[in-house]
């Protein structure tokens, strides 16, 4: 059993919990991500890890209530338990894994839509912990469900967007980056994407034209997290890739976005997933064995 140390609303339907899991905190990166259990019988959900304290022993999580797992989840309070809460799984960011020294070098920009905005926040704040500058755009629907901004702003250059024009600059994610670059002498070498995936697949065509090379992170695409179920199965180049156990982050360039969007409406419904297993084959699974499980 997991002990829940807060448990906060962050926006409508949106809420944060601080977890206490030390043998996940002592060991996972920006990037990773955890599957979690609220109770014996609710299902699995993976969730992107936002923030983590290795001296407390406590990993963040966000998460927005979109079906009656989530919803389960946001029931519970400061001081109750989750039945599980497992992790570090995936791979982390391929910033951790490069010399700091040359990442100084970088002019870095994430592009944050909505929920998207929870597993950007950790790899600023590593940046920044690190002595490294980056931009950060955070998009959202209006400024009610504009999350983490204090917490952004204290590790990055912030730029906020929303739809409808009701907070910072008015418009698309896409339109704040164009203008940076085009309008406001902004130079990037590299972006990194998160967020829905419409928005990552217009994104990674602006920054194509751009010549900005991106990354992107498919968590939405994940459903069990070991890559057992075949739900988060990418063609990334001429590759097949899965999401959870082969990434989340990806050239968000090779990423074929058209065909992760069909394959994941049809993946919701029962007929959609037992047509996906026969045409897919040996593919549609993508097995486990880089998960590591909780160590």
């Amino acid at each position: 059993m997991f002990k829940i140390l807060q448990a906060k609303t962050l926006a409508t339907n949106i809420f944060l919990m601080d977890i206490e899991a030390p043998r996940v905190a002592k060991s996972c990166l920006p990037g990773q991500f955890v599957i979690v259990r609220s109770h014996d019988d609710a299902e699995r959900i993976p969730l992107t890890i936002c923030d983590y304290d290795r001296e407390k022993g406590s990993v963040t999580i966000v998460v927005q209530i979109i079906g009656a797992g989530s919803y389960r989840l946001s029931q519970l309070k400061t001081g109750d338990y989750l039945q599980d809460f497992v992790g570090p799984l995936g791979k982390p960011s391929e910033f951790t894994r490069e010399p700091v020294e040359e990442l100084k070098k970088k002019k870095i920009v994430f592009v944050a839509g909505g929920l998207g905005t929870a597993p950007v926040y950790p790899q600023a704040k590593w940046l920044h912990e690190h002595g490294v500058e980056c931009d950060v755009i955070i998009g959202a629907k209006t400024k009610d469900l504009v999350i983490l901004e204090d917490e952004m702003s204290a590790v990055s250059n912030l730029y906020i967007t929303t739809d409808d024009g009701s907070y910072g600059r008015s418009g698309m994610v896409t339109a704040t980056l164009e203008d940076l670059v085009t309008k406001e002498g902004k130079s990037y070498d590299v972006c990194v994407s998160i967020g829905p995936m419409i928005m990552m697949k217009f994104v990674c065509l602006l920054t194509k034209k751009l010549g900005i090379p991106t990354i992107v992170s498919m968590n939405p695409v994940m459903v069990d997290g070991t890559g057992m179920c075949g739900g988060c199965r990418l063609v990334v180049g001429d590759e097949v890739k899965f999401a959870c156990v082969d990434g989340p982050e990806f050239d968000g360039h090779l990423v074929d976005f058209d065909q992760a969007m069909r394959r994941s409406a049809m993946y919701r419904t029962v007929e959609g997933r037992k047509y996906l297993e026969e045409k897919e084959g040996t593919t549609h699974h993508g097995g486990c064995g880089n998960c590591g499980g909780d160590k």
